[in-house]
Parts: structure tokens; sequence; C-alpha cells
């Protein structure tokens, strides 16, 4: 695993020794242990691993929800923060949209901007601007039971564009669509990133997603989740489709899947199947 890099350096955030332990006694889980982490400016990260690994727990220390166990090290922006320091400093999406339903794509979007006190009319403004971007032009006064499941994802990912901050968390955005709009909505991400430049730390189950979309992968172990390995994704950009089918990608892909099929047998063993 590699130790922290120096506070001075280009890195949006950087974890260092990041454990988190629930319950107590012959309850006691450890979730994660002992995490390295850096995301640099810019930079997008995926992560995968096998399920269970912590993966979620992470992002909830990374995004401000929930704090580390004592001992480990945070640092945002080269300042050196408590997990909930964080909160409010990130912008995150969960795996579920979780639009309201009584909101129209409009006032869903700017939820957020709301919150943070902005009036209204301004926030709307702001928005309309961007929808034509997120392909939800013409759309602005629809309720998201009137939208297909990409277009709720696109509302949601908006939404998180809008809470502008440096880091963006994104977790499995895109876990619950079918395939063909699932592999729409990577390559729109990858050209909405590539316009704004934010920082990007991505969970997700599928490796190609992973290696399609990242600078580097991250693969975590069986729990307790660790940093089993951090692989730089040496291909081009911009990405196109066929990029998938290159001896490049498939070389990154074969390493990948033999250390989560290693993480994923202990995962089953220690299941007691």
């Amino acid at each position: 695993m590699q130790g922290m890099t120096d506070p001075a350096s280009d890195a949006i955030i950087e974890l260092a020794g990041i454990s988190r332990t629930f319950g107590g006694g012959a309850d006691r889980v450890v979730a994660i242990d002992g995490v390295d982490l850096r995301v640099g400016r810019g930079e997008f990260v995926t992560l995968v691993g096998p399920s269970g690994c912590g993966k979620s727990t992470l992002f909830n220390i990374a995004a401000g929800l929930a704090d580390a166990d004592p001992g480990g090290e945070i640092r945002f922006g080269g300042q050196r923060h408590a997990g909930r320091d964080l909160l409010g400093r990130v912008s995150f999406m969960p795996q579920r949209d979780l639009l309201l339903p009584w909101r129209r794509v409009i006032d869903n979007a700017i939820l957020a901007l709301e919150v943070e006190g902005m009036r209204r009319a301004e926030a709307r403004a702001k928005a309309l601007a961007m929808m034509p971007e997120f392909g939800l032009a013409g759309f602005e006064r629809h309720y998201p039971h009137q939208l297909s499941g990409g277009m709720r994802q696109r509302v949601a990912l908006i939404r998180t564009f809008l809470f502008e901050r440096d880091l963006m968390l994104l977790d499995e955005p895109f876990g619950a669509l079918d395939a063909l709009t699932r592999t729409m909505m990577q390559r729109w991400l990858l050209d909405v990133w590539q316009r704004h430049r934010r920082s990007i730390l991505f969970i997700t189950h599928d490796v190609d997603e992973a290696i399609f979309l990242g600078d580097r992968v991250v693969v975590m172990t069986a729990r307790p989740g660790r940093i089993k390995m951090d692989v730089a994704v040496d291909l081009p950009r911009p990405r196109p489709a066929h990029v998938a089918t290159s001896a490049d990608f498939l070389r990154i892909k074969s390493t990948l899947l033999d250390a989560i099929e290693e993480e994923s047998m202990k995962s089953f063993t220690m299941a007691g199947h």
C-alpha cells in the first residue's frame, strides 16, 4: 500500500491508515482496516472489490457521513480534517437517485443549492443553463415518474454537479440500469467530466466500467477492506467505445479480475459456504 504523499502535493483528498469498526465484543466487525488512498485534482479514480469489502463505508467517511476510527488521517485540500468535517465540502451521489417525487426535474436539480441558501430563481437559472449538457432540455417540468432510469440518473448527477465541490463521490450510479443505457451513461459522464475536470471517486462492481472511466482503478480486499492494488489505466483519452476490445484494456482487465476473484473467494469462504 502507498503511504501518505507530501501534503503540498496536488491531491484533493488523501486518506492514511483509515479504519472503521462497528459493534463490540462478539459482534465487533472491522469493515475497513488501514486504508491508504489518494485522489489527485481533476483525477477520475474508480474503486472495485468483492461485495461487503467496505467500499460504501469508505465512501461514507470520505463524504463526511461517518467518522473513521481514531488513529488514521484525512487530508482534504492539503488540510487535516476529521471525517465529519468533510460534510458539505464534497458532493456525493448514492446508489439510488433519491429524487423527490413531488418536485419537477428543475426543482430536484436545485435542491442542494436551495439548502445552501441560494434564491430559487437564481438556482433555477443556473440549472437551466446546464440542462442541455445533461440531456435534459425540454424535460425541466417533468416529474421523476415520467422519466426513464437513465434520465433520472442524469437529474441526480446534475444535482451533484450543481453542488459545486472539487471532489465528487459517486456510489454505483449506473448499477441499476440496463447494459445499453449504462454504456451510454458512461460515455456521457466521461464527456461531462472532461469538460469540468472535477475530481471523482467512483464505486462500481463492474470491472469494464472501472477501466473505461478511470485514470486509476483501486482494488479492495475482502473484509476487512484494505487496498490490494492500485492500477494506472494507461489508455488515451478521449476513450471510444471500441477501446474495451483493445489489447491494453484486456491486459488491465485480466490483472484486475485475477485480484478480485482471489478476494471474492475469501469472502465466499468467510461466509461459511
